[in-house]
């Protein structure tokens, strides 16, 4: 009896894919990290996903370095941290600013010793009609969400080359998979972070250092008050933050910062994290003139340019009866428990 071509076929290809199973299986353990006394960087980490994660790492024992622009934020984050047990070091830092960049890392090995790892997740986000977008607006998008890592990663690999030993982490966005209307400043800074991280990996791979790249979807941290908004500013926040808002369609901030957590311990390539982010990639791989399509078809569905024009404003000042309402509750809550009601 004869076995036929598609029967080998398929075959081979239960084997290879038992054959990656149990490659990943194994690098898996041989990569796993534990954070008890690392020096972990979280960037942003005052508020939001930032917060999540450092209440997690405190738990399994991590001394956190965290920095932000506002002190009275750092100041919260570090107080409710520090009833974990752990070491907090917190520091006010512009991350626009590649001296004060370089500074706070040289403090942080001054505190609490070489960073063992460095996680990338301050971010800024700018809402706006393309007819309102400037280049200013990407040259700050570029500036917070790209070259803040790209100086950051720079600061903390003298800490780690000699060592042969580190975890960079870089949150960066299915925003940087696929391009979302109404939000082209700052999909296009993710998509250069996405591609520099990617191809820092391998390079970084040999000497010990693992790379891993984070592509959350929408995200339930309650950040969308201190988001920035263009054109009809109050409906384009309430479509964002009801869009944020939507249980299926979202990830809990808590779960998602796990699950960063844990691509970092076992030093994974890449985690997208949330299922409309990963069928959303994959459609984009392949159909992706399909999905070009239902964003056109989205496009048309955002709020017309008009309103403040170019002028932008905070979310938090762009409040209506529908953004308050009953729609946003899950954002609400996640901003209450996130400390991002500071600053009001």
């Amino acid at each position: 009896m004869t076995v036929s071509t598609q029967t080998k076929a398929l075959l081979w290809g239960l084997a290879g894919v038992g054959a990656w199973v149990a490659l990943k299986s194994g690098l898996a353990r041989q990569r796993k990290i534990d954070f008890q006394r690392k020096t972990v960087v979280i960037t942003g980490g005052s508020r939001g996903l930032g917060l999540e994660m450092a209440r997690i790492l405190a738990q399994e024992g991590a001394n956190l370095a965290l920095c932000a622009r506002d002190p009275a934020e750092l100041d919260e984050a570090r107080n409710e941290l520090l009833a974990y047990g752990g070491r907090v070091y917190t520091q006010t830092c512009d991350l626009t600013d590649k001296s004060q960049i370089e500074d706070f890392i040289e403090d942080v090995r001054q505190a609490l010793g070489p960073v063992d790892v460095l996680i990338n997740n301050a971010g800024t986000i700018l809402v706006t009609p393309f007819e309102h977008s400037t280049e200013a607006d990407l040259r700050e998008s570029m500036e917070t969400n790209f070259w803040s890592a790209f100086h950051s990663i720079n600061a903390v690999l003298p800490h780690m080359r000699p060592r042969k030993a580190g975890r960079i982490v870089n949150v960066t966005s299915f925003g940087g998979k696929v391009s979302i209307p109404h939000l082209l400043t700052y999909s296009a800074s993710k998509f250069a972070f996405v591609g520099y991280s990617e191809g820092i990996r391998p390079e970084l791979q040999k000497e010990g250092i693992y790379v891993t790249t984070i592509c959350p979807g929408l995200i339930r941290t309650g950040s969308p008050r201190n988001a920035y908004f263009k054109g009809q500013n109050e409906k384009e926040y309430a479509a964002f933050k009801i869009a944020g808002s939507l249980p299926f369609f979202t990830i809990d901030s808590t779960e998602c910062a796990r699950e960063i957590v844990d691509a970092c311990r076992y030093g994974e390539a890449e985690r997208i994290i949330g299922l409309p982010a990963k069928i959303g990639a994959s459609i984009q791989g392949l159909a992706p003139n399909l999905l070009a399509e239902v964003m056109g078809v989205v496009s048309r569905l955002l709020p017309n340019p008009a309103g403040i024009e170019k002028e932008r404003t905070k979310g938090k000042h762009s409040e209506t009866v529908l953004s308050e309402s009953f729609l946003t509750t899950l954002t609400d809550k996640a901003a209450q428990r996130n400390n991002e009601m500071t600053n009001e």
